[in-house]
């Protein structure tokens, strides 16, 4: 079986030595190099050729984040970026993501991390799932980069698709309450941006959203797409009333659900047992949004690794009218997600990315 080689980068001798040595505990994974800076990392990169390379934010002479930029320009390779958990830190993990950067992972106690042993087992999965990243989409997504949504095509117009066989399809009813519910996961910030930035802020329904992400960095990335987009995008907060127009983010660290209180619906914000391995869990939401009665859903799953989602698509199906939107293979960074949504046999459209917010906006 051929390995995953890496290339770790960081400014301190005692996290390249301490990454190296986690990362090479893995069978499937070896590193190849080391780099202190950005600028050594690029030289080599060009006679090592790494499949993947960790990368630190902070460092000397080319710091993490011009360095990404350089790599992307040039010779995009996945990289997984690591950074602290400060605001900064958030803000800047989301330009790196922006840039190219396919996935990052927290740091717990800053640059010199001595506690680093509790993120290696995500620090492994993480790198073999960059390893197995869409290039073609890659070098597609690190092309348009600095894409905003003033940039993007409005579109004038949406009509109704033919209707399919889908028993969904046949009874959809546009007067009806609507619900979208989207889970994503792996490169799903930057797919994220490519739907809610073609959706009009007077959408005629709520967004309830699940990324996969820790603590700390989903408010970072509600302010950043809440910056672009013209439909309002917030990070969900526990007991807060569901509005048209807006899209609410699940809390890094808390799984979302929504509860029906009347007329209104409720956003639950709980720390119960992770799920799939991850808190927030799509299956948590999508289970939740299935036991709301009277109101049409559009289930959306996105970009990641694993199956979540696929779980909490079957309860949704079998509680009422669903049209369930997967992204292709095409289009996925990772294609984990989306092809365990498809296998259930209980997806409507198969969309590339861009294409997604039109087909919402089909049923809305």
């Amino acid at each position: 079986m051929r390995k995953i080689n890496v290339l770790v980068v960081d400014d301190s001798s005692f996290m390249r030595k301490l990454i190296s040595d986690f990362l090479s505990e893995d069978p499937q994974i070896q590193v190849i190099g080391t780099a202190r800076n950005g600028e050594i990392a690029i030289k080599k990169i060009r006679e090592l050729k790494p499949d993947v390379i960790t990368m630190d934010v902070e460092m000397p002479v080319l710091n993490g984040l011009e360095a990404l930029k350089l790599i992307m320009a040039k010779q995009p390779i996945p990289v997984v970026m690591l950074s602290s958990t400060t605001k900064e830190g958030a803000d800047n993990t989301l330009t790196a993501i922006q840039y190219g950067a396919i996935d990052f992972i927290p740091k717990p106690s800053g640059a010199i991390s001595l506690d680093l042993h509790k993120i290696k087992e995500d620090l492994v999965q993480k790198v073999i799932s960059a390893s197995k990243v869409n290039q073609k989409q890659l070098n597609k997504f690190t092309t348009n980069r600095n894409l905003t949504t003033k940039q993007v095509e409005r579109y004038s117009k949406i009509e109704l698709m033919n209707p399919s066989n889908h028993n969904s399809v046949k009874k959809w009813n546009t007067d009806a309450n609507k619900i979208v519910c989207i889970g994503t996961s792996t490169g799903g910030p930057r797919a994220l941006q490519a739907v809610l930035t073609k959706l009009p802020a007077d959408l005629d329904a709520a967004v309830l959203i699940v990324q996969h992400m820790p603590a700390g960095f989903t408010k970072s990335l509600a302010a950043r797409l809440n910056s672009i987009c013209d439909i309002s995008v917030e990070e969900a907060k526990d007991g807060e009333v569901v509005q048209k127009g807006t899209a609410y983010i699940a809390p890094g660290g808390f799984h979302m659900k929504i509860k029906q209180a009347g007329t209104n619906l409720l956003i639950h914000l709980d720390q119960t047992e992770a799920r799939n391995g991850h808190r927030p869990a799509v299956d948590v939401l999508f289970e939740s949004v299935s036991e709301i009665k009277d109101s049409l859903k559009v289930a959306v799953i996105m970009t990641g690794m694993g199956s979540d989602g696929a779980k909490g698509l079957i309860a949704l199906k079998n509680s009422g009218i669903v049209i369930a939107i997967a992204e292709s293979h095409e289009t996925s960074i990772v294609y984990g997600m989306p092809k365990a949504a498809i296998a259930t046999k209980l997806i409507d459209e198969v969309q590339d990315v861009e294409n997604i917010a039109e087909t919402i906006l089909k049923y809305v």
